[in-house]
């Protein structure tokens, strides 16, 4: 299905190879009724059963809708109010436009344009700001065409662009997913606040942690408990023992096999918070011998 919006060509008109080549149009048999067309919708995922129901909804005529829905009709049709939204952070918009930058694909990018249209109007974006980012986006769009049938122009953006309206702002989120091709991650946050979300986070968390008989959350995450000090132990037993095995260190460490080949080449780091201490490593020289010799020598002299 195309959306109303979508570009089509006059018959007559130049096709997409040129004015030599004219668009025709043959006539086969007569109208098409919409719900005739809806049996060509599979509806194994529901989409007929969702247009089914779009199409009952658009059934009811100005008058119907206002005895049905009298304060609506007052509020939309006397008084001409736009439908009530809230203005979303610019964030959603420079997200969008990376995105259909980066990831559309041929068959997805007048659609790409399109959506960008609507999170403009819905992030309050300047329409001039929203033509510039589209119409840099229409040489890189035409350069994917394959072949020149499918080729990308500044009529496919104009036509896009007529997506900067107001009354597609509440254009729903999987819609967007399908006709773009790419997909829009679900916000867990349930629309909240990142501070109060991360709050209810943190007490579940800690909840759980209780359940669990754990007096802090901390406890089994993490590096496993001792394993700082088996490294230090294969260190050291690696530096009292140069020519000494795998096996040797096993034997006489009583550490497990797998713990000795893990830290086998893996000193541990030169500075380390420990006890309550930082203890620095430092390697064993000639002339740091000397010099804590002639420290020891100094201070005997004082």
């Amino acid at each position: 299905m195309q959306g109303i919006l979508q570009g089509f060509r006059v018959v007559g008109s130049g096709s997409k190879l040129g004015r030599e080549y004219p668009v025709r149009a043959f006539r086969l048999g007569g109208p098409v009724e919409l719900a005739r067309l809806l049996d060509y919708i599979p509806d194994s995922n529901g989409e007929q059963q969702r247009l089914e129901g779009l199409m009952r909804k658009s059934r009811l005529s100005l008058a119907e809708a206002k005895e049905k829905y009298p304060d609506w009709y007052e509020r939309r049709i006397v008084k001409k109010e736009r439908r009530g939204r809230w203005t979303v952070k610019r964030d959603l918009y420079d997200w969008w436009l990376h995105r259909i930058a980066d990831e559309i694909r041929v068959g997805h990018r007048f659609y790409g344009i399109m959506t960008l249209a609507i999170y403009a109007k819905k992030c309050g974006i300047d329409e001039d700001e929203l033509r510039r980012d589209a119409f840099a986006l229409l040489r890189p769009y035409d350069d994917m065409s394959v072949e020149d049938i499918n080729r990308f122009t500044k009529d496919d953006v104009v036509c896009a662009l007529e997506m900067f309206n107001e009354d597609y702002v509440t254009f729903p989120r999987d819609d967007i997913a399908k006709l773009s091709g790419l997909t829009m991650p679900v916000n867990k946050r349930n629309f909240q606040k990142q501070a109060d979300h991360l709050e209810i986070a943190r007490a579940i968390r800690d909840i759980k942690a209780k359940q669990q008989g754990k007096k802090d959350w901390r406890e089994g995450n993490g590096r496993p408990k001792d394993s700082g000090t088996a490294q230090a132990r294969v260190y050291e037993w690696r530096q009292q023992h140069p020519e000494g095995r795998k096996a040797d260190c096993h034997r006489e460490t009583g550490l497990d096999p797998k713990t000795v080949r893990k830290w086998w080449d893996c000193p541990p780091p030169a500075v380390r918070f420990e006890n309550g201490h930082v203890t620095v490593r430092v390697s064993p020289s000639q002339e740091l011998s000397d010099w804590l010799l002639d420290a020891l020598h100094d201070g005997g002299q004082e």
